[in-house]
């Protein structure tokens, strides 16, 4: 039996997409930052906002015990990054139709998935406890 209240799985699944969503806003102008050594771009910002994305994934798994709150940061990561890829009023794109970009898109999908679906480690019975629970007395 999982000992977080359903009260504070539910919060902690609202909160997954929030988190999801600021790394989304975030990371939609981050991952294009980038390093110049000689004729050579090194990607800094997508690589930074990877590693990001995938510790708030398993973060949100491991905080409420279940899968359902590391995609809900997965979920609230893919609508931010889609809302701005998306062409604006005024015309402007934060994450643009790039190679990198598209990049950016699919690789994050691919890693907040794997990560999401990585199992919930469960806590591990007490020595000497009992079968319901009890510590076992000699």
């Amino acid at each position: 039996m999982n000992p977080v209240p359903w009260r504070w799985r539910w919060a902690g699944i609202v909160g997954g997409l929030l988190v999801g969503g600021v790394i989304g806003v975030l990371g939609a102008f981050v991952q294009a930052q980038r390093i110049l050594i000689g004729d050579v771009a090194i990607p800094w910002g997508l690589a930074l906002v990877w590693v990001v994305l995938v510790l708030a994934v398993r973060a949100g798994a491991w905080s409420v015990g279940t899968r359902w709150a590391a995609w809900a940061v997965a979920v609230g990561w893919l609508g931010a990054t889609v809302a701005l890829a998306t062409e604006g009023p005024s015309g402007d794109l934060a994450v643009s139709g790039g190679g990198r970009q598209l990049t950016y898109l699919l690789g994050g999908v691919v890693l907040a998935s794997a990560a999401a679906t990585l199992p919930v480690p469960r806590p591990r019975p007490q020595a000497g406890a009992g079968h319901d629970g009890d510590v076992a007395t000699r």
